[in-house]
């Protein structure tokens, strides 16, 4: 009773901040400018971008005094996923609290359901990392067609800046819109090697550290940077058929790897849907409990070594 008591507190509260995290931003009023007297002084508005990381605020002043939020934000950003710092951490509130009680009611075992709990404390970052390669596997396949382009505009005149507001303009997603900002960024002022620094920052890529490389140089030593960056999309397509074609040659070692990860869990589901009494001595008794613990483990094991084996660097 006492735990069913803490988990609906503990759900409920969860539930409230994640509610108040996803309210709707209220529309400001719109100001009439006839009529405002002449006499008075125009307000001055602040153009500095304002970073918020959550739509609570005692929340947003935490989180602007912990070093990890930027880096969250950053991977949110990355993952194109439209939540905040402070959704974020709700999410992975919520995610581990009721896996942790849903057990623990289960089995009554508390290191077992700790040790779920805190696994399902990642899950939003799991989701995240995956939307995050999604994307970029998604960037380095548009990086070819989109320095076309751009050799395209320069070969028939154009400067640099004017091509690469050509690809800004015409590429494809999501590489448009990442150069979209590297030229908003230079058109305000900005210098073209910062502006480099903060498009590898946002998308950190081999390949598209390549160029950045080659445009900076250029820049200092001079030369045709239509035909480099031409080479550079050849080296580029090359590389992307290398890792696709070690994907097809790694593919039964990566099913491997998933089978013997998610097998003990599967038939451990199984067997205590079948016969619960059985399977639960494993959390009950202390050998149970070691087994468990010693099968985890080279579990975890076994599957850093297959995917350092399957895991080829192109």
């Amino acid at each position: 009773m006492i735990s069913i008591i803490v988990f609906a507190g503990t759900f409920a509260v969860a539930a409230i901040l994640l509610i108040a995290g996803f309210r709707p931003r209220t529309t400001r009023a719109k100001i009439d400018v006839s009529a405002v007297r002449p006499e008075r002084t125009p307000a001055i508005n602040d153009v500095r971008k304002v970073v918020k990381y959550s739509a609570i605020p005692l929340m947003n002043h935490l989180l602007q005094k912990m070093e990890l939020a930027p880096r969250l934000r950053m991977l949110i950003y990355q993952a194109q996923v439209k939540w905040t710092v402070g959704q974020l951490m709700l999410m992975c509130l919520a995610s581990g609290v009721l896996p942790y009680y849903l057990v623990l009611l289960r089995t009554g075992s508390v290191l077992p359901s700790l040790a779920i709990g805190t696994a399902a404390v990642f899950a939003p970052f799991g989701f995240l990392m995956f939307k995050r390669k999604k994307r970029f596997a998604r960037f380095d396949l548009e990086l070819p067609k989109t320095l076309d382009l751009m050799v395209s505009a320069l070969r028939a005149g154009h400067s640099f800046n004017a091509a690469l507001e050509l690809a800004a303009r015409e590429g494809s997603e999501p590489v448009r819109s990442e150069l979209g900002m590297c030229f908003g960024e230079q058109f305000y002022g900005l210098d073209l090697r910062d502006a480099m620094e903060n498009l590898m920052t946002r998308v950190p890529l081999r390949d598209l550290r390549i160029v950045a490389t080659v445009v900076l140089v250029q820049k200092e030593t001079g030369g045709n940077l239509a035909e480099v960056l031409n080479n550079t999309a050849e080296v580029i397509r090359e590389r992307g058929r290398l890792k696709r074609q070690m994907l097809v040659h790694t593919a039964q070692g990566r099913l491997t790897g998933w089978v013997i990860g998610l097998l003990p869990i599967v038939l451990l589901i199984l067997l205590y849907t079948i016969n619960p009494g059985l399977e639960s001595l494993l959390w009950k008794r202390e050998l149970g409990l070691k087994l468990l613990y010693c099968g985890a483990g080279m579990m975890v094991v076994g599957g850093i070594l297959i995917r350092n084996i399957v895991r080829l660097d192109v």
